[in-house]
């Protein structure tokens, strides 16, 4: 049914983590969000029945003219593995067995009809057919083809091999496809429970941090201590081949038959108990990360080495949870085997709607597909916006105060704020799809502060100090400051400071005492180890974002600014305005720029401070 929408493909991902909802328009994304960003519950696994009413609004479209639903895995494929595994270890896990068994047999495993019936609702005049044609436009897609898709089809190549790296989908743990014009076939796969992502998780979990969010955490804590664990990983946690595939041996590791993910053995062989989420961080857990991370970082090397050699693929795409960990990132692109590397912003399971409604548009013989120079992912910012009538509306329903500038006085007293030191709130366009705010939703301030990465962790993150800040850098000036002349307008590739932004004294000291040594003329996006987490800004894709940053160099010389996500812990990122507006009174900001107004935290009334802070201290 083509209509005069074109032909809308709405892809979901659910009930696992992450749920999102992303529809296409004759094979150009027109719309993508996460659930959690409309009802601020972070990393909510329900069916995304706010997303998917977010992409009809942008599309102007109905339900009803949706062509085709498809989901981004295969539920009865994913039960049989999780059946067939309990089986083989009968008796052992029967009690996590019977525990997951009672929401497989209500929603996960008959997903198709319960899917149907929540899409029927939606429509807007449903009858009685209603809920037949739903299921009769269902479609389902397998997870790592998904996660494939979602990397090959918006990347700027013609052809690219594309690994997928991730916990688990089905039954794959990883996967290569090479992907050639429009079309993207498998060539080979790694099965569970042989898994780099849940190894990861394993050491996640291990040293404190909750699984499937906080494996960024002990990425961020990796450079504080030294791989002394690694050989130990590799002699007896797992095997790897010099071609990267490898093999887990499951004598350590809980997550087969049970709800932990590591055992009594892994525990004495690294001596010592799980750490408590807020027990302390001590020298042994920052070893265990530089141990895991070296690890990891070894196995991917070793994959996409294989990958160029066996292949001859000359582009590299990247997608799943494990294509988050920007360090290794960084070394596959420093490491020179192809000649192009294209990460999806949204790797993990969100991304995975996208993923899913991109494939299913691919397999029509009428589909075509042209590349573009940068890609075809809008640089994220797919998520909602709103006009200035909207944010004023807001704004004033919260009593907030505010001033009313040109597009040239906001920039200027942006500029003139961060270069005082001020945290700003900047919030501008389309809200972004996936897990970094890249200039749509950030908080922003100066990068050359020896002070802002603790202010900012600890009074408006209220988050662990050791966590390190992204630079936002105009995309002309990259070279001059870091070790990377290439696109990284997602923030996922690790490069080192140049020398000549560097001061003496790099390493000195341990742990987390290094955060006070000043390492480079921007340390408040300089990790402990001289690295930095990269965000390359370009005029063509976010033109006021770069213009901001243009204007904070007029001023201090430096095209470098703090951008980090605009939350506090344990919230999503802000989607409304006045989701901002709490953020700004509930936190130590100084000021926030939203739409064409700009409101400074000192003129707010004071009375309107209270409530948020408590409403912090509850959750």
């Amino acid at each position: 049914m083509r209509t005069a929408n074109g032909r809308l493909i709405l892809g979901l991902s659910a009930y696992y983590h992450d749920s999102a909802a992303a529809l296409i328009r004759d094979g150009e994304i027109v719309a993508a969000a996460q659930e959690e960003r409309f009802t601020r519950r972070k990393f909510d696994a329900a069916f995304p029945r706010q997303a998917i009413a977010y992409c009809l609004r942008e599309a102007g479209a109905r339900l009803e003219q949706v062509d085709e639903i498809v989901f981004y895995e295969k539920p009865f494929e994913k039960f049989d593995r999780i059946l067939q595994n309990h089986l083989s270890h009968a008796p052992r896990g029967f009690g996590a067995f019977r525990r997951a068994l009672p929401v497989w047999l209500k929603e996960k495993l008959f997903l198709k009809s319960t899917l149907a019936a929540t899409l029927a609702d939606m429509c807007s005049d449903p009858g009685p057919g209603t809920r037949a044609e739903m299921r009769q436009r269902l479609r389902f897609s397998w997870h790592h083809l998904s996660h494939a898709a979602s990397a090959f089809y918006p990347s700027p190549f013609q052809d690219a091999a594309v690994l997928t790296l991730d916990g688990v989908g089905e039954w794959a743990t990883a996967s290569l496809h090479i992907g050639r014009g429009k079309e993207l076939k498998l060539a080979r796969e790694i099965h569970f429970p042989h898994s780099l992502g849940l190894l990861y998780s394993a050491f996640t979990a291990y040293c404190g941090f909750k699984v499937n969010s906080g494996e960024y955490k002990l990425m961020g804590l990796a450079p504080y201590g030294e791989p002394k664990y690694a050989d130990v990983i590799r002699r007896e946690l797992v095997r790897i081949a010099d071609d990267g595939s490898f093999e887990l041996n499951m004598k350590y590791f809980g997550y087969e038959t049970g709800d932990r993910m590591t055992n009594s053995a892994f525990h004495k062989l690294f001596g010592g108990q799980t750490r408590d989420a807020e027990g302390p961080l001590l020298e042994r857990h920052m070893d265990l990360a530089a141990s895991i991370q070296a690890v990891t970082e070894e196995i991917m090397l070793k994959l996409t080495r294989e990958v160029a050699a066996s292949t001859g693929a000359r582009h590299l795409c990247l997608a799943g949870g494990v294509a988050l960990n920007c360090v290794a990132n960084g070394k596959i692109l420093r490491d020179g085997r192809f000649d192009g590397i294209w990460i999806q912003p949204a790797s993990g399971d969100a991304g995975g709607a996208l993923g899913a409604a991109l494939a299913l548009h691919y397999l029509k013989p009428e589909s075509r597909r042209v590349p573009r120079e940068q890609d075809s992912m809008h640089g994220a910012f797919l998520g909602p916006a709103y006009t200035d009538a909207q944010i004023e509306a807001e704004l004033k329903q919260a009593g907030a105060i505010f001033h009313r500038l040109s597009e040239t006085q906001l920039l200027a007293r942006s500029a003139d704020l961060l270069a005082a030191g001020k945290a700003l709130a900047w919030f501008q366009g389309r809200m972004e799809f996936g897990p970094r705010s890249l200039g749509s939703r950030s908080i922003l301030a100066d990068a050359r502060s020896s002070e802002m990465q603790t202010l900012l962790n600890l009074k408006i993150k209220f988050r662990e100090s050791f966590r390190p800040f992204a630079p936002a850098v105009l995309r002309e000036d990259v070279a001059d400051w870091f070790e990377l002349d290439s696109d990284s307008p997602y923030m996922l590739l690790v490069a080192d400071v140049r020398s000549t932004h560097r001061q003496v004294g790099d390493a000195a000291g341990q742990g987390f005492a290094r955060l006070k040594n000043r390492r480079t003329a921007i340390p408040a996006v300089t990790h402990v180890d001289g690295s930095a987490r990269v965000q390359t800004v370009h005029r063509e894709t976010n033109p006021l974002f770069h213009a901001l940053i243009s204007e904070f160099k007029a001023r201090t010389g430096c095209p470098v600014i703090v951008n980090t996500s605009f939350n506090v812990r344990g919230e999503p990122i802000v989607n409304t305005p006045t989701d901002a507006w709490r953020c700004l009174m509930g936190t130590d900001l100084d000021a926030l720029a939203i739409g064409g107004y700009l409101l400074l935290k000192e003129e707010q009334p004071i009375a309107l401070l209270n409530p948020y802070h408590q409403q912090l201290e509850k959750d």
